[in-house]
């Protein structure tokens, strides 16, 4: 599932491609929207909260699109050919000039804009709001410890604590805390969790490559994340993976045994 800077970075490119213009095409290739037409509404613009996107126009109407775990819109000039097939494309949102493709996007609606606010009201603060604020982060940090027997990399991915980590970031949060996933919420600082988890994301959020360690070059970007081949970012010891979560929830989990001491799964 991509990560909440993946879709911040999403939402900007949108808005950028979009906003002040007027859709010569607004179709939909999903069931729920079939019938539905945009072309001739105005793009007020696009904003996100966490992992969802709301697309904005006239005629107090929103677009909600979710990315799920491996949708993507893409920014093309108008005419240009498409980098992934047509049967995947969900919505085509065009303008004279640029068109915004959505692909494998399942989640899409169409709601008043004024009832953005109820899809998310779930959610806990989310890490790259640009209105942050200490009260954000305690917020953030107390849900985090309100289970305190927990995992604590379930309970980083859990939105409902704080919105925007993924997979990812849940991996080298714990690495960079010094703790195995598996430690439970209560063994950590929860309020350093939260800051190490918003300027995580902060430090990615306008670029595509995604780096944990400061380096952008491939192959050094992060600490133990999908590093069972190199090794440990720091140490250079054995880097490995178990499965945490179940269900929908089940997600590999990298970690390295020398320097994140705790709990880990039977082998």
């Amino acid at each position: 599932m991509p990560e909440g800077d993946t879709v911040f970075l999403a939402g900007k490119l949108l808005d950028k491609a979009l906003a002040g213009k007027t859709l010569v095409r607004g179709e939909f290739r999903h069931p729920a929207l079939a019938t539905a037409d945009l072309a001739g509404r105005d793009v007020l613009g696009t904003g996100t909260v966490g992992k969802h996107l709301f697309t904005r126009f006239s005629g107090d109407l929103t677009l909600h699109s979710h990315l799920r775990m491996d949708g993507t819109w893409d920014i093309y000039p108008a005419g240009a050919k498409w980098r992934h097939p047509g049967h995947h494309a969900r919505v085509i949102l065009a303008a004279k000039d640029v068109q915004a493709i959505g692909f494998r996007v399942h989640d899409l609606e169409l709601v008043p804009t004024a009832e953005e606010r109820s899809l998310v009201a779930h959610l806990g603060p989310d890490l790259l709001d640009p209105q942050w604020t200490d009260e954000h982060a305690r917020r953030a940090a107390a849900a985090l410890a309100a289970d305190p027997g927990r995992e604590l990399g379930l309970a980083l991915l859990d939105q409902r604590v704080m919105a925007g980590v993924g997979n990812l970031y849940k991996v080298e949060i714990c690495f960079l805390l010094k703790v195995s996933p598996w430690t439970p919420v209560s063994e950590v600082d929860t309020a350093k969790a939260v800051a190490l988890a918003r300027k995580l994301l902060l430090a990615n959020a306008w670029r595509h490559e995604q780096s944990t360690t400061g380096e952008l070059a491939r192959g050094r970007r992060n600490w133990v994340y999908e590093r069972t081949r190199q090794g440990c970012f720091r140490c250079g010891g054995r880097v490995l993976v178990g499965t945490q979560g179940d269900d929908v929830y089940r997600r590999p989990t990298w970690y390295c045994p020398k320097c994140q001491p705790g709990p880990a799964p039977s082998r």
